[in-house]
């Protein structure tokens, strides 16, 4: 199987605003929109939206034991773990276990997230 499909649109259009679903324990911080995935591998590719004011401190960084890439689409959010305010145009191509986080954004930003749960590291990783 591949990872689904889907004429072109605009996810960051007024009129798409109801596709967009609150990141659960996030609620009124941040908000996702998955916009195409593999049901086999869990290979996935996601638009994060954190609001403006999004403040993740209270839940500390974290790391998963998949590969990951993201790109700032718009606005701007800082990550901690790097001491780096990530503005439109940033890039990451994360390996499995880098920490990354807690966030937070003054003005939102928008976030790409391509990922890869399927390439699960060999090593302990949270």
């Amino acid at each position: 199987m591949t990872k689904s499909t889907v004429m072109y649109w605009n996810p960051l259009a007024f009129e798409s605003r109801g596709k967009w679903s609150p990141i659960e324990g996030l609620e009124g911080m941040a908000e996702e929109l998955t916009l195409s995935i593999d049901q086999m591998t869990g290979e996935y590719t996601r638009l994060t939206r954190f609001l403006a004011g999004a403040d993740t401190s209270l839940f500390g960084g974290k790391t998963h034991p998949y590969p990951e890439e993201v790109f700032i689409v718009r606005g701007r959010l800082f990550d901690q773990a790097f001491d780096l305010w990530l503005e439109a145009g940033h890039y990451a191509s994360r390996p499995p276990g880098e920490m990354h986080g807690p966030f937070k954004t003054d003005v939102g930003c928008v976030v790409l997230e391509i990922s890869f749960p399927n390439r699960v590291s060999d090593g302990d990783i949270t």
